[in-house]
C-alpha cells in the first residue's frame, strides 16, 4: 500500500488532487498539510512514498521544505506542482530529487498518469533492491564457500593459477605481509561447534578459516602490527579455547606454527601447527611449535624437520613403499650412529604420530601408533613399527577400497548437473561421505586437474552455449552459470579463452552469422 503526502497552501487544490487520487488509486493512503513546517512534522509520523509538492505557500515554500525533508529523509519521491510562470523555477527542483512537476491549472489526466509513473518506479527500485539483496547473500555464502576452498588449495596443495589470485581478491581480507597458521583439535562428534568457532575467529581478527576435516580446523591468519605474534596467536587460541568453557576439555588444543612472509610458505606453516599439537595433555591448551624443546642430544646427520617434512608429503601421496623404505633405513641409520634405543624409539613415534595426524585429515581414522610395549633391541623397533605402519597403510586401503570404482564418476556428473549452484569441495564431500582432501586427490590423480577447474570448466561451457542467444545479457548469463561477481566471471573467462565474454560473444555471433 503506497502513501502519498499533498502539500498546498489552498485547501480547494488539496481536496481536488485527493478526489482525483482516491478514484483512481483507491488502496492508497493520502494525508494532507496545507504549508510547509505541517509537511516536515506529518512526514515524520506518515513516511510517505510520494510527496505532491506547491511551489508558492507562505513560511517556507516548496523548494525550502523539501530541502528540510531530505535532511531527514533522502528517500522521499517528490512531484512539484507550480503555475506555468514558475516553470524555471520548477525544473531547478530537479537537482533536490524532484522526480517530476504539474502545471496548475492540473488536468486530472495528468495526475493520475504522473503518480503511476512514479509509483512504478518506486515498485521497480524496491524490485531491484530486493534482487540486490539477494545477490548479495547469495554472494556472502558463496564466499563462505570460497573462504574454505582457498584454505584447501593453499595448505594442501591444490592450488589451481587461474583462481587463486581472484578468489583471495573476491574475499577481500586485508592481507598483511607476513602470515601464519593454527591447527584446532576438537574433540569426537564436535561438528555442531564449527560455526561457533569459525564467529569467534571472524570477531577477533583477520583469518580464513578451513573446514573441519576430522577433528581438524586449520586457520591462516594474517599478522596484526599492532601486536606482537605471540600476543596475537594467544589471543586468538584463547577465544577459539572459550567455546569449550561449558564442556569437558578432553580433546582441545591448538597447535601454532611460525610465521611465514608469503602463501606459498603457508603449507610450512600448517605442518608446524600439526607438530605442535603432538602433546595434548599439556595444562595449557595451546602451543607454539617454537617452544617444542629442542633434543639434548643431537644425532650428527640426522634433520627431523627435513624428515617431518617428507613424511607429510609421502603420507599425502600414499606412497606407502617408499614410506616403508624410509622408516626401515632410519631405524638402521640410528642403530649404525648408536643411538640409545629408547630415544631411537621416541624419533620413529614422531613419525607414526605425523603420519596418524595426515591420515586423519584425509578421512582414515587409524588406530592410535602406540607400541605396545618397550621394544629390547632395533631388530623388536624395526618389526614392531612395520607392524604399526601396516595397520595405518590397511587403514588406508579399506578406505579407498570404500570408494567405488564409478564414484569419480558420480562426482563428474554431481559438478555437471550442479555446477550453477553454491558448489564447493566440502559440499560435494559430505555428499559422497568422502573426505575433501581425498576427492581432491581422486580428481587429480584419475583426472590429472584439479576439482575447481572442472567445475570452471562446467561453468565457462554453459555461459558460452548462452551466449549464443543475443537476448541474454552478459550479468543475467554470470548469474545464470554460478558466479554472483560479474567481475570475476569476466577475469576467469578472459583467463581462461584469452578474450573477455563481450570480445568471444562478438565473435562467435558474428561467426554464426
Amino acid at each position: 500500500m503506497k502513501r502519498l503526502l499533498i502539500v498546498d497552501d489552498e485547501q480547494i487544490v488539496r481536496e481536488g488532487l485527493r478526489a482525483i487520487l482516491i478514484k483512481n488509486f483507491p488502496e492508497m493512503k493520502i494525508e494532507e498539510a496545507k504549508n510547509g513546517k505541517l509537511a516536515v512534522e506529518k512526514a515524520d509520523l506518515f513516511m510517505p512514498d510520494v510527496v505532491l509538492m506547491d511551489i508558492k505557500m507562505p513560511g517556507m515554500n516548496g523548494i525550502e521544505t523539501i530541502q528540510k525533508m531530505n535532511e531527514k529523509n533522502p528517500n522521499y519521491k517528490y512531484i512539484m506542482i507550480s503555475a506555468y510562470a514558475e516553470f524555471e523555477y520548477a525544473q531547478s527542483a530537479m537537482k533536490l530529487g524532484v522526480k517530476d512537476y504539474l502545471l496548475k491549472p492540473t488536468k486530472a489526466s495528468d495526475v493520475v498518469h504522473t503518480v503511476r509513473k512514479i509509483i512504478d518506479e518506486i515498485d521497480k527500485e524496491k524490485q531491484s533492491q530486493q534482487e540486490s539483496l539477494l545477490r548479495n547473500n547469495a554472494l556472502q555464502k558463496a564466499l563462505t564457500i570460497v573462504e574454505t576452498d582457498v584454505v584447501t588449495q593453499l595448505l594442501f596443495d591444490h592450488v589451481h593459477e587461474i583462481h587463486l589470485d581472484e578468489l583471495v581478491k573476491l574475499l577481500g581480507t586485508p592481507m598483511t605481509s607476513e602470515k601464519f597458521v593454527m591447527s584446532i583439535l576438537l574433540p569426537q562428534s564436535s561438528e555442531n561447534l564449527y560455526a561457533e568457532i569459525k564467529q569467534r575467529v571472524r570477531n577477533i581478527g583477520n583469518a580464513w578459516v578451513g573446514a573441519l576435516y576430522g577433528r581438524q580446523i586449520p586457520i591462516i591468519v594474517f599478522r596484526q602490527k599492532e601486536d606482537s605474534f605471540r600476543s596475537q596467536a594467544i589471543t586468538l587460541a584463547r577465544e577459539i579455547l572459550s567455546v569449550s568453557k561449558m564442556m569437558d576439555k578432553t580433546g582441545w588444543f591448538v597447535g601454532i606454527g611460525n610465521v611465514c612472509d608469503s602463501l606459498d610458505k603457508i603449507r610450512h606453516s600448517y605442518q608446524e601447527s600439526l607438530i605442535a599439537t603432538k602433546n595434548t595433555a599439556l595444562p595449557v591448551k595451546y602451543r607454539f611449535y617454537s617452544d617444542i624443546p629442542m633434543e639434548d642430544k643431537r644425532i650428527d646427520g640426522y634433520n627431523a624437520k627435513k624428515m617431518e617434512n617428507k613424511f607429510f608429503d609421502l603420507i599425502r601421496n600414499g606412497e606407502w613403499q617408499e614410506i616403508m623404505k624410509e622408516v626401515t633405513e632410519l631405524i638402521g641409520f640410528f642403530e649404525n650412529k648408536g643411538v640409545n634405543l629408547i630415544e631411537a624409539q621416541q624419533r620413529v613415534l614422531e613419525l607414526l604420530w605425523i603420519a596418524s595426524r595426515v591420515l586423519n585429515e584425509i578421512g582414515v581414522v587409524p588406530d592410535s601408533p602406540l607400541y605396545s610395549f618397550q621394544v629390547k633391541d632395533f631388530r623388536q623397533l624395526r618389526t614392531e613399527t612395520n607392524h604399526l605402519f601396516n595397520r595405518m597403510w590397511q587403514s588406508y586401503t579399506d578406505y579407498q577400497n570404500q570408494v567405488e570404482d564409478d564414484t569419480i564418476k558420480q562426482i563428474k556428473h554431481y559438478i555437471i548437473e550442479h555446477s550453477h549452484k553454491e558448489i564447493s569441495l566440502d559440499g560435494i564431500a559430505q555428499k559422497f561421505e568422502l573426505s575433501p582432501i581425498y576427492i581432491s586427490k581422486l580428481f587429480k590423480e584419475q583426472l590429472g586437474i584439479n576439482y575447481i577447474a572442472f567445475l570452471t570448466e562446467c561453468r565457462l561451457e554453459k555461459a558460452k552455449k548462452l551466449m549464443l542467444d543475443p537476448e541474454k545479457s552478459l550479468k543475467e548469463i554470470t548469474y545464470e552459470v554460478g558466479y554472483q561477481d560479474p567481475n570475476y566471471f569476466s577475469k576467469v573467462f578472459r583467463k581462461t579463452f584469452g578474450k573477455s565474454p563481450t570480445e568471444y560473444r562478438r565473435t562467435l555471433l558474428g561467426t554464426k552469422v
